[in-house]
């Protein structure tokens, strides 16, 4: 298996990344997955041929998020007085959700298995989440005397309500596969060896309609996030007027027309 942190395979207008540090449980605290992870997505929104993303972790782990021995020795980003430490997390592990918040295209979490503290925010950080029915989600910062240093307060609230990430933020306790259904915490669960396929036929749902108005629609469901209606029908009726112009959408129609699919082009 390769070295680098993260592997990317492509096909059909869908990547599929892995988390490629399955002997110390995928932690997405080093440097260099924080930087690959960052870089992907900026190919990848440059990339109109790439529909959806597909992130899963090697080995049986998800991702374990913080890599504890180095807080144990107070290394890396863990390491130096208080402001360094500041430093070392706007400059580092915060640099993930930024960048998966502005990845224009879906992502979409085969949670593999265990998914813990930042491995946990990280699955909300996608935007879509199958998970495996080995898979588990542990909001467990407070557990080692810490807090969520990566935005999990604001995405857990965001995925499941106040009432639910105050409990697993709260108690940092595990929550199955199942239980996570049933919160809305992800959409499906599947066997372990169906994961990555029914991840990437939930992918290929998306991949299938045209490039610009799926990117438009994601960039749509941030802003909602945090505008109010107006401003939103505003950049909504924008938005609208560009996908109007597009050569897809008159694919599309003609398409629906014909009643067979569309062939689109990202035009």
């Amino acid at each position: 298996m390769t070295d680098s942190p993260l592997l990317v395979e492509s096909a059909d207008h869908i990547e599929t990344w892995t988390l490629n540090m399955p002997d110390s449980r995928n932690p997405i605290s080093d440097t260099a997955m924080v930087d690959a992870l960052c870089d992907r997505v900026a190919q990848v929104n440059g990339d109109l041929d790439v529909r959806a993303v597909v992130l899963t972790g090697a080995g049986p782990a998800f991702s374990a998020g913080g890599n504890v021995k180095d807080m144990v020795d107070k290394a890396g980003m863990f390491g130096g007085s208080p402001y360094e430490l500041r430093d070392g997390y706007r400059r580092g592990i915060q640099r993930i959700p930024r960048a998966l918040y502005h990845c224009e295209v879906p992502v979409i979490a085969a949670v593999n298995g265990p998914a813990v503290g930042a491995g946990c925010d990280l699955t909300l950080m996608c935007d879509l989440r199958v998970a495996s029915t080995t898979a588990w989600f542990a909001e467990s910062f407070v557990q080692l005397g810490i807090i969520p240093g990566d935005g999990g307060a604001w995405l857990l609230t965001k995925a499941i309500g106040p009432a639910r990430a105050a409990e697993m933020a709260l108690t940092g306790d595990r929550v199955t596969a199942e239980q996570a259904a049933a919160w809305g915490l992800v959409n499906e669960v599947v066997a372990p060896e169906d994961l990555l396929e029914a991840a990437r036929a939930l992918a290929a749902r998306v991949a299938k309609n045209p490039p610009h108005a799926v990117r438009m629609a994601k960039r749509l469901l941030r802003e909602s996030q945090h505008q109010s209606l107006e401003s939103l029908l505003e950049l909504s009726a924008t938005m609208q007027a560009l996908a109007h112009h597009t050569e897809d959408h008159r694919e599309a129609l003609t398409a629906f027309g014909e009643k067979r699919p569309g062939e689109y082009t990202g035009r």
